[in-house]
């Protein structure tokens, strides 16, 4: 009511400068030599506009004092049929589906149902219906962008023999990124072992029951790549936490006979020497 009264007052105060300056053009028409044809019509022009404007004030001024048309409700009777499509159509803003659920929904109660650690939601719709809703209450301390399932498990799995470094870029080549969408790095892992309470992986523990591909490369003095194709073979075997791990090898397998004869064995190209096949080179 105030913003309407105000602007009805900023209309009657141009009404009366439209008045005025109707009223000075008037005088001034008034005032011309009728002789003067030229000037006459300029002022009779200008005489002319300063009426009209005060019609269009007088309008305006009017409508603003009429009482306004009484509100009616939207019609949403049909709008059950396709929900979906109003509240994903192109251009609908978060406002217009804020008052959209104002339409339709009186009001929402909202109870913890402790036994099954879930929330009831009572939603109480305009046409007297209800509705109810259940969601896993979230624990203390979750949110959205909490660590997946997946990489805790593959954390815990890796964590008691792995370093933070290696368990980060397990998950990297896994495509788990952390809660947030990231790629992972020796802190963050760091940061998830902690708050879940997930054991960490001490290098002076170890007892050299288990070996990395590096150590037993070390071990039988081969390449790195040498002992990843014997694992290939089925020559050496080894083991994974989970797929895309790094191998672990243990010290035992490294004494087996197959693998030592493996290792002893040296392929060399295959020379064969037809009886009919002539020298490239003969000698002289």
């Amino acid at each position: 009511m105030e913003t309407r009264d105000q602007q009805q007052r900023v209309v009657e105060l141009e009404l009366q400068q439209a008045q005025y300056e109707a009223a000075l053009a008037e005088r001034r028409y008034a005032a011309c030599d009728p002789d003067n044809r030229l000037i006459a019509a300029q002022l009779e022009k200008s005489w002319e506009t300063s009426l009209r404007r005060v019609a269009a004030c007088e309008a305006r001024l009017e409508a603003a004092r009429s009482p306004d048309p009484p509100v009616v409700p939207p019609d949403f009777t049909g709008l059950a049929d396709d929900l979906n499509a109003a509240w994903n159509a192109p251009g609908v803003t978060m406002r217009t589906r804020q008052r959209l659920l104002r339409a339709l929904v009186t009001d929402i109660i909202a109870d913890v149902d402790e036994a099954t650690r879930e929330v009831v939601l009572t939603i109480h719709w305009r046409g007297g219906q209800h509705s109810q809703l259940r969601v896993r209450k979230p624990k203390s301390g979750e949110h959205g962008c909490r660590t997946p399932d997946q990489a805790l498990a593959v954390m815990r799995s890796m964590a008691t023999r792995w370093s933070e470094a290696d368990i980060a870029a397990t998950l990297n080549r896994m495509r788990m990124p952390t809660g947030q969408g990231k790629t992972w790095t020796a802190h963050r892992v760091s940061s998830v072992r902690r708050v879940n309470g997930i054991h960490t992986y001490r290098s002076a523990e170890k007892n050299g029951e288990w070996l990395t591909m590096s150590e037993a490369a070390a071990t039988l003095r081969v390449t790195h790549h040498r002992i990843r194709r014997l694992i290939k073979d089925g020559i050496l075997a080894a083991a994974q936490v989970v797929p895309g791990a790094p191998y672990q090898i243990r010290a035992v397998d490294l004494q087996a006979e197959r693998l030592l004869a493996a290792i002893a064995r040296t392929d060399r190209p295959c020379r064969a020497a037809p009886e009919n096949q002539l020298p490239m080179f003969p000698e002289a």
